[in-house]
């Protein structure tokens, strides 16, 4: 069982930023790729980004604006937004999978977080 706990979400202007953190309780993540979704009131889950030990993907529509990165210690994997539009606006998750391949398919995530919200104005 891999207990993830997501922080950082809040209420921004649009052209702001936040940074959002993911941390593995009482474990790092070796052995396991990361994915960052998104939720928004009325729509599906969709993928925002995922960090591997080869690669680093993300979404065509946070490219540029969004990153991922992830401490020396693998404790924690962050999702840096930049840019921040209202159309960012959801519940931001994270979720971690078996093995050294990341995914964008939602249903290919062992555990999640339980989500952090995100609310951007304009």
């Amino acid at each position: 069982q891999v207990q993830l706990v997501e922080s950082g979400g809040g209420l921004v202007q649009a052209g702001g930023a936040l940074r959002l953190s993911c941390a593995a309780s009482g474990r790092t993540f070796t052995g396991y790729a990361t994915g960052w979704f998104r939720q928004a009131p009325g729509k599906e889950r969709e993928f925002v980004g995922s960090i591997s030990w080869t690669n680093i993907n993300y979404a065509d529509s946070v490219k540029g604006r969004f990153a991922i990165s992830r401490d020396n210690a693998k404790t924690t994997v962050y999702l840096q937004m930049n840019s921040l539009t209202p159309e960012d606006t959801a519940v931001y998750y994270c979720a971690v999978r078996r093995g050294s391949v990341s995914s964008r398919n939602v249903y290919e995530y062992d555990y999640w977080g339980q989500g952090t919200q995100v609310t951007v104005s304009s």
